[in-house]
């Protein structure tokens, strides 16, 4: 018996030692998608000796101010409750979708129904979420270029073609409807748009989405529309009346963000409005990837959307303001061209021809202290442009960005690049 096992093990080591070990390979699909890009541009700050002042980030949508105290001190009570610590519910707390259900059927002059909305961690999720619904690896989805960088990431790993539709700073960056009908094919399941645009700026005017609308509905699509920055625009009218059109829970699926509006980015609290079928199927999606939303901001939100009304339209014009103080900073400096602005952002038209947006914005991060994302992180043909964020700038620092510009659009810049674009 003994002998048995021993050249048994021996056997077992010889065919052991002849066989290569194959190591197991990530999914393709995450290895080719590009890696965050906000890290990457912050990297370039370290090189950076402070001879132009203290650090002006404008790389980030974050907000620049703190939520009031009085919704710091809900969400305080809220977390040191024993409810905050069960799970709740996978489409959130049944409270806060039905304050959300009704504050967005006061925004849009619609009935939206609590049943029809989804709360989520963070309006990336909800995107996430949406996609993984209406979309398979081999699908294609049909985004407008330049595109928010997380939503082309989210569809490069799920394996789906982001197909670009490209906009123009002639049109203010606005997607025509007719360009898009041409790009649709039988692999085209969904369009995505965002409104106010990310990294434009731009909002779209509401018979530009219905057009769409009536392209996706026509075509059997979804018209998925990202409104994380709605509560920044002019407020007079509503966004859009699409949740007016009866055709609206078969080819709408909305996304919002409560991180911006209420300024809670570290609490990660989104939601989604579609169809009761739709959130139904989505629940699938969001019971895998979340369980349910983290309870204490939602415990909380209901009170702040009932009462923070007048705090969240000062922040809309202090926000305002900040755009207004970016233009006249930029005002001294023409070779910079601001092509789009609006919400969180401007796009800026840098001034050297042949350097690419990543070249450049690398050199303001290290020899200004200024950090603006490159063009190129948002899609094809972005290159001439930045994307600045100056939501969470204090309009004393927009101030100095002007200077600032005029110290590096010099020949020296020029010259120490030749020209060349060495990002390519």
């Amino acid at each position: 018996m003994f002998i048995f096992c021993a050249c048994s093990i021996g056997v077992r080591i010889s065919i052991l030692a002849s066989t290569s070990v194959a190591k197991p390979n990530l999914k393709q699909d995450l290895l080719d998608t590009a890696t965050p890009p906000i890290p990457e541009a912050s990297s370039w700050l370290a090189a950076y000796d402070g001879q132009m002042g203290p650090v002006i980030n404008l790389s980030q949508a974050v907000p620049g101010d703190p939520p009031p105290r009085a919704f710091l001190d809900q969400i305080a009570l809220a977390a040191a409750s024993s409810e905050a610590t069960r799970y709740g519910d996978i489409f959130g707390d049944d409270q806060l979708r039905s304050a959300y259900a009704g504050e967005s059927s006061r925004v849009y002059g619609a009935q939206i129904d609590e049943q029809e909305v989804s709360i989520t961690a963070g309006c990336n999720q909800a995107f996430f979420s949406a996609i993984v619904a209406v979309a398979s690896a081999g699908d294609v989805v049909l985004l407008p270029a330049p595109w928010y960088f997380n939503h082309k990431m989210t569809l490069d790993m799920l394996g789906i073609e982001a197909r670009p539709l490209p906009l123009c700073a002639e049109a203010g960056f606005i997607p025509d409807v007719s360009e898009a009908a041409e790009r649709i094919d039988e692999r085209v399941k969904a369009i995505v748009l965002v409104t106010p645009n990310n990294p434009t700026g731009a909002v779209y005017p509401p018979h530009v989405l219905a057009s769409f609308m009536d392209l996706a509905a026509q075509r059997g699509l979804w018209l998925i529309i990202d409104e994380t920055y709605r509560d920044f625009r002019d407020q007079t009218d509503a966004p859009h009346e699409l949740f007016s059109d009866p055709r609206w829970r078969d080819t709408v699926i909305s996304l919002y963000s409560f991180s911006k509006s209420y300024a809670i980015p570290g609490h990660r609290v989104g939601a989604l409005i579609a169809g009761g079928p739709v959130i139904d199927e989505v629940g699938k999606v969001l019971d895998c990837i979340q369980i349910c939303p983290a309870r204490a901001a939602q415990m909380a939100l209901p009170w702040a959307i009932a009462n923070l009304v007048d705090w969240r339209q000062g922040t809309n014009r202090k926000i305002a303001a900040r755009a207004a103080a970016f233009r006249e900073a930029l005002a001294p400096c023409p070779t910079w061209k601001i092509d789009q602005i609006g919400a969180y952002f401007a796009y800026v038209r840098h001034p050297f021809r042949g350097v690419s947006s990543v070249t450049v914005a690398e050199h303001l991060a290290k020899g200004c202290g200024l950090l603006a994302l490159p063009g190129r992180y948002f899609g094809p043909g972005q290159d001439t442009h930045l994307r600045v964020a100056f939501a969470n700038v204090d309009t004393p620092e927009i101030v100095q960005i002007g200077d600032r510009l005029a110290g590096f659009s010099d020949t020296a810049f020029e010259a120490k690049t030749h020209l060349k674009d060495r990002s390519a």
